[in-house]
């Protein structure tokens, strides 16, 4: 049995949440998906919180119903992360069945008596620690016209085009493109290897993540995850104030979550 594991045949189930560094015994109301009562199977000073259903996974056409599942489940983590102050978040939908012989919350607490010295292993790893969210943007047109400023080369080919009839210069204007294209995309990667190494220092772990969409005229420039303790986080948060205040480029750093990326780092 495993965080992932999920039912695929109908029967009773118990859906599961995440694993939290307590032994307490607890009911913490109807606050789960569709407002099941959630509570906790305790193994030693562990426990599991989860909600009974049946055996089946939590499928629907409809994105709103989705969304409001998913929000469902990220605050029964977050009130978990935040009654105890360390928790192993699992996926949406993980479901653990029953069996003929035995129940599904006897299966979860077997589960974690099974797996008892791994999992205490990682809520002893991210104790004191939370996720963080740091993403970089500039402006990327701000910073091609500097390129363009102060580049010998792309001044020469500048100085080429003005000298040249308008039909050689076409030829000229797209290689100046190119050029320019190129030197940003460099600037690009120098500035993430340079801001990445400033920032890990600061942390436990970071991820990198996928970059989104430009907004409000500016370029993510890169998106991470980060681990980090409280004391970590106010020094990483010195780092961040000095990045943003450089021209042409903004930081937005969100937090302190319970750690969704870090579980299977730990």
């Amino acid at each position: 049995m495993s965080l992932s594991m999920k039912a695929t045949s109908k029967g009773q189930g118990t859906y599961l949440y995440c694993v939290a560094d307590s032994g307490e015994v607890v009911n913490l109301g109807g606050i789960g998906l569709e407002h099941c009562e959630v509570y906790t199977i305790v193994y030693r000073d562990i426990c599991a919180v989860v909600h009974s259903c049946n055996a089946e996974p939590y499928l629907s056409s409809n994105d709103e119903t989705l969304k409001t599942w998913i929000i469902a489940h990220q605050t029964v983590i977050d009130t978990a992360w935040k009654r105890w102050g360390n928790v192993l978040p699992s996926g949406f939908d993980t479901i653990i069945k029953g069996e003929a012989e035995r129940g599904s919350d006897e299966n979860v607490r077997l589960w974690l008596e099974e797996e008892y010295n791994r999992l205490k292993s990682c809520l002893e790893k991210l104790r004191g620690k939370a996720e963080y969210g740091v993403q970089i943007f500039w402006d990327s047109k701000a910073i091609a016209r500097e390129i363009a400023e102060t580049s010998e080369e792309i001044l020469k080919i500048e100085a080429e085009i003005r000298a040249k009839p308008k039909g050689l210069a076409y030829m000229h204007r797209q290689k100046l493109e190119l050029l320019l294209r190129k030197e940003l995309e460099a600037r690009a990667e120098l500035c993430f290897k340079e801001y990445y190494d400033r920032i890990t220092k600061h942390v436990d772990d970071a991820r990198v993540e996928k970059t989104k969409k430009a907004e409000h005229g500016t370029q993510m420039l890169m998106n991470l995850s980060c681990l980090a303790s409280e004391d970590d986080c106010t020094e990483l948060g010195k780092e961040l104030e000095r990045i943003n205040a450089l021209e042409a480029f903004s930081v937005r750093f969100t937090g302190p979550w319970p750690p969704y990326s870090f579980v299977g780092r730990a």
